[in-house]
């Protein structure tokens, strides 16, 4: 990959990442989840223009996740309860992992066509990843809804803010098995860790 595209995919992840930490500095400092839930919902509109800038295009998992913040973010402000941002979480990863799995087991690969660009794997390797990539998604869906339901909010919004190192660890375990199936002489991509954004 060359140094423009690894520029623009770490500003990307950048990007995406500010979203879940602005709503945690605006929740831990104000003490108020409406008030951060409108610095998600501004945040989040940021992201997407910001990743356009950048890439000159919106990829596929940033505007979707983004576009999702926006609509359960809008939803928790019109009802005034933190449960459509909660809940959220659970809604795109469980989609996501949806998404990912079924589309393996048909003999497909989605997980290649929002990386396909950054790399060029065999198609079986493509499959593995996808199957690694949903089974994380699925355990991110189920982690936040026994979160959701058994904590208070100050310790859900910790858990969220702890998805963020786990996904950059999970997507770095998949490093060597990305190399191990490239290209010979192609060179190895920054994986995109797997956080589809408040």
């Amino acid at each position: 990959m060359s140094e423009p595209k690894n520029k623009a995919a770490w500003v990307r992840t950048a990007v995406d990442y500010g979203a879940p930490i602005a709503f945690a500095v605006a929740y831990f400092t104000t003490k108020n989840f409406e008030t951060a839930t409108w610095v998600l919902v501004a945040a989040s509109a940021v992201a997407l223009a910001v990743g356009y800038a950048v890439e000159r295009r919106v990829a596929l998992l940033p505007l979707f996740s983004g576009v999702m913040a926006l609509i359960f973010g809008t939803l928790g402000l019109i009802f005034h309860s933190d449960v459509f941002v909660k809940i959220k979480v659970t809604v795109v990863n469980g989609a996501l992992a949806a998404f990912m799995i079924g589309g393996a087991l048909m003999n497909r690969a989605p997980l290649k066509a929002l990386m396909g660009e950054a790399m060029h794997l065999p198609d079986a390797a493509w499959r593995t990843l996808t199957l690694r990539y949903g089974g994380y998604f699925a355990l991110v869906a189920i982690l936040n809804e026994i979160v959701r339901l058994t904590q208070d909010t100050p310790n859900w919004v910790k858990f969220r803010i702890a998805l963020l190192p786990l996904a950059i660890i999970f997507s770095l375990t998949q490093v060597p098995f990305m190399m191990k199936h490239m290209a010979k002489g192609e060179e190895p991509a920054a994986p995109e860790p797997p956080d589809a954004g408040f």
